[in-house]
């Protein structure tokens, strides 16, 4: 078993650990961070509940090897907030009722994060929302909500 010591930054801290070179980013946030907000899904990449910001960009975490991952910023659903101060995101989810089991709410929060990040939000239409969260399932099917949410904090909502 060949192993690796990896150097990230998660959140704001750094962080550096011995890891199996088969761990996967998801893994490593999870279980040797104790970081649980990301979510364990499919563990294929297919519904988004793992999904953090990597550099800035979306990832599905449990596509990523936490080797392939050294040297980089790390960001989680615990990394949006700023202290007690909610994203706004996480503001508006609250407001909008944007989760029923909050299973996929962390990565659904991430990846609106890293959307807004990566586009001009002004001009979002809700179907381009929709568009681009598509890699995030909800099971409950709160989905409209979700842009709803998503939709305030980019200011396209009447």
């Amino acid at each position: 078993m060949s192993r690796t010591a990896v150097t990230l930054r998660v959140n704001e801290a750094t962080a550096t650990l011995d890891v199996d070179n088969r761990t996967s980013l998801l893994d490593l946030l999870r279980e040797r961070l104790g970081l649980t907000g990301s979510k364990k899904g499919c563990d294929h990449g297919q519904c988004g509940a793992c999904t953090v910001l990597l550099d800035g960009r979306r990832v599905n975490a449990c596509l990523v090897l936490a080797v392939a991952a050294a040297g980089s910023v790390v960001t989680t659903v615990e990394g949006l907030a700023d202290g007690d101060d909610l994203h706004p995101l996480q503001a508006a989810f609250i407001r909008h009722d944007a989760f029923q089991c909050g299973y996929c709410t962390p990565g659904q929060l991430c990846s609106a994060a890293g959307l807004l990040a990566e586009s001009s939000p002004r001009g979002l239409t809700p179907g381009e929302i929709r568009e681009q969260l598509s890699g995030n399932l909800c099971r409950c099917g709160a989905y409209v909500n979700i842009v709803k949410a998503v939709g305030a904090v980019a200011g396209a909502e009447p």
